[in-house]
């Protein structure tokens, strides 16, 4: 179970780098940027997705400690998924997890 928390937290760790580089390589032109403010715009609000976002790291704990491992930000992000969704309300910890790191 260690070595699963190790990896996992290994992995986050080099997230950041990999997203900065593939950032820097898919920079587009003003009229991409324009055209992806206007599709971000009609899925969640900026707030949604910060609560989700700032559970990421939370949730991959979660996961790898097969759900020992439990904080506050990720409380957070259930609580507020379940709120804004009747299926998030039915599905269980473990699922919504998994649906967050996916984000």
């Amino acid at each position: 179970m260690l070595r699963a928390v190790l990896t996992v937290s290994l992995l986050l760790a080099a997230g950041p780098l990999l997203a900065s580089s593939f950032a820097g390589t898919s920079a587009g032109s003003a009229s991409d940027a324009s055209s992806e403010g206007s599709s971000a715009s009609s899925g969640s609000s900026s707030g949604d997705d910060k609560v989700v976002l700032a559970a990421r790291e939370e949730a991959a704990g979660f996961i790898a400690s097969e759900g020992a491992v439990r904080g506050a930000r990720l409380q957070a992000a259930l609580l507020h998924l379940r709120e804004g969704d009747a299926q998030a309300a039915q599905a269980s910890d473990l699922e919504l997890a998994r649906q967050i790191l996916a984000r």
